[in-house]
């Protein structure tokens, strides 16, 4: 594989979907994982990391933006740093936050805002972008950029399609309950 890299690309059509998404990557997220989220205010990026820390097992209520705190930290089966870029102009000041500390083989990381300092970001990670449709509608593209990450990926890949197989059972389900229903 070399130095191909591996994407897959999701529409969300909802703040729901981006919650459940973000649990499906959660569940599959190992010790040493970074995800660098990428996107304009409002695409998504807090929406998807409460959906990880759910995915991870621990508590969503707490899940806020750290854009005046720069770094939250949250326990779950692994603990997990999410840190916010979009305030700091200097690289000095990402230094200051932390990062290097936060990125450890027992921790996950995810970094909003990751594309103003691509340089300290680790060579082996997840980006994430997260682009507007519509009012509601999310383009979500995961582009994996190292062997880790490419592994990541084809879990959330595997995992994704388990939920998007149980979603069309489900619809399938209730489809014929309504025919019954109807007779």
């Amino acid at each position: 594989m070399g130095n191909s890299r591996a994407i897959l690309a999701v529409t969300l059509s909802s703040s729901r979907e981006t919650d459940v998404f973000g649990c499906c990557i959660g569940t599959v997220l190992r010790g040493g994982d970074v995800l660098a989220l990428i996107g304009d205010l409002g695409a998504g990026k807090t929406t998807l990391v409460r959906g990880i820390v759910g995915g991870l097992g621990g508590s969503v209520a707490s899940v806020t933006s750290p854009t005046f705190m720069l770094v939250h930290q949250y326990q779950g089966r692994l603990p997990f740093f999410h840190l916010d870029l979009y305030r700091l102009t200097r690289l000095t000041e990402v230094e200051s936050i932390g990062l290097s500390e936060c990125i450890t083989d027992e921790t996950v990381t995810a970094i909003e805002w990751a594309d103003r300092f691509p340089d300290v970001l680790p060579l082996d990670r997840l980006d994430i972008q997260l682009m507007h449709r519509t009012r509601t509608t999310r383009t979500v593209r995961l582009e994996a950029r190292g062997r880790e990450s490419r592994a990541l990926l084809i879990r959330i890949r595997r995992a994704y399609a388990k939920i998007v197989r149980s979603a069309r059972s489900s619809r399938h389900q209730n489809q014929i309950k309504r025919k019954v229903v109807k007779r």
